[in-house]
């Protein structure tokens, strides 16, 4: 083999070299040797929660970038995403911290915010929401099988007993051995019961078997209807004369709201007990009338010699009569 070929073989093996070691860095790099850097983001996050640098960042699933390092701020911890330049992110747009599955890694997942919004500028600050990760569900889920669990337990406990004292179904079994006379005899009045209700004894039987009782029991149930339906008529009436007296129409209206009506009602009532008192100490020719015994006796004495006087004129003449009873009145 001379010096030309072997020559070549040795720049053959160099330019594949060369091609082996181009494509491992642009493997490892993601293929941005000589593309546009794009511009920044920052996350603020309360975990990571394993996040690292080279993970991807999408936008309604798609990628539109990496995180290029994360680090520890203000009390939280900050992911710097790098975006590509030809992606506007909004400015109302909210970042999270994704899992793409059980054994898969995580992404920054970014949703599409509003058309309206203005975009981020590069070194601007995105909005993040917290998203919970498997270990808090795993966590939750175990707290919950532990809850679960004493629940079981519990139950068990309240069904079969602790040892100490029976569970329920102890406490069944015990109540319906004692009892079996009492639930036998009750079994028992049930049947007969049942049974003179099916032959139509009694009351009940007869309201479940005769069919003039239950028509009796209908016309009942109309007539309470109709009288419920009068005492709502009733009650409509009763209310319309409550508005009008409210509105101070009608006598009762009157005497209730009408200042002069009241008044003057209040002062007869007051005339007539003066003169109820008159007419009780015998003032007044009434009270006279009513209280003086002597008018009462004047009065008989006056009809009896009226009476003596007219017994004499059966034979006298008119003139003589006149005079006569002018005579025995006077």
């Amino acid at each position: 083999m001379n010096n030309a070929q072997q020559t070549a073989r040795v720049g053959l093996f160099f330019l594949l070299g060369l091609a082996l070691t181009w494509v491992t860095w642009e493997t490892l790099s993601g293929g941005k040797i000589f593309k546009d850097k794009g511009y920044a983001l920052i996350a603020g996050f309360e975990s990571l929660k394993e996040l690292k640098s080279g993970d991807e960042v999408r936008m309604a699933g798609v990628k539109i970038g990496s995180v290029e390092s994360t680090r520890l701020g203000n009390r939280r911890a900050e992911a710097v995403l790098r975006i590509d330049t030809g992606v506007k992110v909004p400015g109302d747009a909210t970042a999270s911290i994704v899992m793409a599955g059980l054994i898969g890694t995580n992404y920054v997942g970014i949703d599409l915010g509003s058309a309206a919004a203005a975009p981020l500028a590069p070194g601007a600050e995105i909005h993040t929401r917290v998203t919970p990760d498997i270990n808090a569900i795993m966590t939750e889920l175990g707290n919950l099988g532990q809850k679960l669990e004493g629940a079981l337990g519990s139950f068990g406990s309240a069904m079969n007993g602790d040892g100490k004292q029976g569970g329920l179904f102890q406490k069944l079994d015990r109540l319906v051995t004692d009892n079996s006379e009492k639930v036998n005899a009750t079994m028992t009045n049930l049947q007969d019961v049942s049974a003179k209700l099916n032959r139509g004894e009694g009351t009940l039987g007869k309201l479940i078997n005769d069919p003039k009782l239950h028509d009796e029991l209908l016309a009942t149930v109309e007539q309470l209807k109709s009288a419920a339906a009068d005492a709502k008529t009733f009650m409509a009436g009763a209310q319309s004369i409550v508005d009008q007296v409210k509105t101070g129409k009608g006598t009762l209206g009157a005497l209730v709201f009408d200042d002069t009506a009241g008044a003057d009602l209040k002062a007869t009532v007051s005339n007539l007990r003066s003169i109820s008192d008159k007419l009780a100490h015998g003032e007044g020719t009434l009270g006279k009338l009513i209280n003086d015994d002597s008018l009462y006796t004047s009065a008989q004495s006056t009809m009896k010699k009226a009476d003596r006087a007219l017994d004499g004129l059966d034979d006298s003449g008119p003139i003589t009569a006149l005079g006569i009873v002018a005579k025995s009145l006077f």
